[in-house]
């Protein structure tokens, strides 16, 4: 398919995409080596492994001699009665959520209690190998027995054997949570909400210490993760001032330049309790310099805009095909991306240097940065000259894309220089964690697209109003017979009519919320253009918010 035709080809009987395939659960089982009995012969090296093999003849062909005195007996004694107090002290863990168990002892512990200073095993085993951590490697969770290898959090348990003697392998449960609590995106590890936002890197990438801070409703409120709870917890604004919100919007990719502004919202309850600033303390990353507190004193809490967003400067005077053209300052965040072939694709502007458009868009060998120009800020293409556009340094399509069915079709652009903000062009704002949008929600799409199915691009910006579909309906057999994911989002009418279509893909699907404009989707996909049952589909903005600040902060 041509990388920006979102639709299939003009006849419906000719290609119908299958239904997605039903996803489920691998069965996942660590080969571990179970903790030696008590009073094994087998001499415990390590808490993670055993040592190398021994060079001696086997016990079993020499005779065993016992020699009981009072000194073995009361040893026994103090042994056993210190395992059977063990035992009753440290409950068994329920296994699925449970990662490793202490030698000797039923107790579960998690990664990042093994040589963190403190005995959690009754023997004190966790502690036990444990070389003091360097400045070269201040993550290390245990250094592998006779090699001094370092390993990771997320190594620990995880069915692969780091260490020679597989070390890092000993004492873990043999069943895997069958749900995953939170997974870290760049390899199939699994870590435990406890362990999220904990200070100590479990994730390959350091997934888990990034996604800390957050946004949450319509009214921007910070909120930082607490491993304690298990929970987002609001930011109390006692102390609080500009420089904070600054370190804070860093943590969403977002520059200090582009910072707009912080301010105050009362407090409502919070049963889990709230975040504050620790006095005095400054981090380079925002969520270790608060600490929990079980109320707020100042009674209000934090809301954070880290850019200036959603704001038209122009008001739709009407309600792509069945559209209208565009006035200026409209949609101030539309740009059209333009591929040296002569692809044509739209997008929203998100930042200064980051372009949100579908992933379709960029497949394969579309993927090339330096073959796409962004134009932003004018609404006929004729105006588009190759001097006024931005050059492209990165393209980052998600990684979950399929084009087989466009499941996760977004993709995000990097310019090379920073769009340079005005009347006709701003950033849209992205939904904040929390915000959902009912069936039947005014939403308006635009676009430089064809205006009719097999028809020419539009020269002028066209704009057209569209209502949300309950994704239930769409998947009916009489529209898209299952075929839309949580990924996606359909936006249209039934009768047809209005739509977006070939040369739209990957621009924005708004919708006006607090007097303030949000991306709901991008363009992805849809049977031919503006037909009966067939509304477009849309990328789901909502489900990609953790991936998009992730990809922006770590490339910014």
């Amino acid at each position: 398919m041509d990388p920006n035709v979102y639709v299939v080809p003009p006849s419906y009987n000719e290609y119908e995409l299958p239904p997605p395939p039903l996803y489920e659960p691998v069965p996942y089982t660590i080969p571990v080596k179970p903790p030696p009995p008590p009073y094994s012969s087998e001499v415990n090296t390590a808490q993670f492994g055993a040592g190398p093999p021994t060079r001696s003849s086997s016990w079993t062909h020499k005779k065993k001699i016992c020699l009981i005195s009072a000194t073995v007996v009361c040893t026994v004694v103090a042994i056993g009665a210190a395992l059977i107090i063990g035992f009753l002290v440290t409950k068994p863990s329920n296994t699925a959520t449970c990662q490793i168990r202490c030698a000797y002892s039923s107790k579960c512990i998690s990664p990042y209690q093994i040589c963190d200073g403190t005995y959690d095993c009754i023997f004190g085993t966790d502690e036990d190998n444990c070389v003091t951590k360097s400045p070269s490697n201040p993550t290390c969770q245990i250094y592998c027995i006779y090699t001094f290898k370092c390993i990771y959090g997320y190594q620990i348990c995880d069915g692969i054997r780091d260490c020679t003697y597989g070390d890092d392998e000993n004492n873990c449960v043999t069943t895997r949570p069958t749900y995953c609590e939170k997974s870290c995106g760049s390899s199939p590890s699994c870590v435990l909400s406890s362990q999220w936002c904990d200070g100590v890197t479990q994730c390959p990438n350091g997934e888990d210490e990034m996604s800390c801070v957050r946004l949450y409703g319509a009214d921007f409120q910070l909120q930082v993760y607490s491993p304690l709870k298990s929970a987002w917890l609001p930011v109390c604004s006692n102390n609080w001032n500009n420089d904070y919100g600054k370190l804070a919007c860093q943590d969403f990719g977002y520059s200090r330049s582009s910072y707009n502004r912080s301010d105050t919202l009362p407090s409502t309850y919070s049963p889990n309790g709230y975040f504050q600033l620790n006095n005095g303390s400054w981090s380079s990353k925002f969520y270790t310099n608060v600490q929990y507190s079980s109320s707020c004193f100042s009674g209000n809490v934090v809301s954070l805009r880290c850019i200036r967003c959603g704001v038209s400067n122009n008001n739709v005077a009407s309600r792509i095909v069945g559209g209208t053209n565009a006035a200026l300052g409209n949609w101030p965040w539309q740009v059209s991306l333009r591929h040296s072939s002569g692809i044509l694709c739209g997008g929203s502007i998100i930042s200064p240097k980051w372009i949100v458009t579908a992933a379709h868009c960029v497949y394969g060998s579309s993927g090339i940065a330096s073959d796409w120009k962004v134009f932003a800020g004018l609404l006929n293409l004729s105006n588009y000259y190759d001097s006024n556009g931005h050059l492209v340094e990165k393209i980052i399509a998600h990684p979950g894309y399929k084009d087989s069915n466009k499941d996760k079709d977004i993709a995000l652009m990097k310019l090379r220089d920073e769009i340079t903000f005005g009347y006709n062009t701003q950033p849209v704002c992205l939904p904040n964690s929390g915000m959902f949008w009912n069936a039947g929600t005014s939403c308006w799409i635009s676009g430089w697209g064809t205006t009719s199915e097999k028809g020419t691009v539009s020269t002028t910006l066209k704009n057209a109003e569209v209502p949300l579909i309950d994704s239930k309906v769409c998947n009916q057999s009489s529209m898209y017979n299952g075929e839309i994911t949580s990924s996606m989002i359909c936006a249209g009418y039934r009768s047809g009519g209005v739509d977006t279509c070939q040369g739209d893909s990957g621009g924005p699907l708004v919708t006006k919320t607090s007097s303030i404009w949000w991306l709901v989707g991008d363009t992805s996909w849809g049977y031919g253009c503006a037909r009966v049952n067939k509304p477009g589909v849309y990328g789901n903005m909502t489900t990609f918010l953790e991936w998009i600040y992730l990809q922006t902060r770590i490339n910014s």
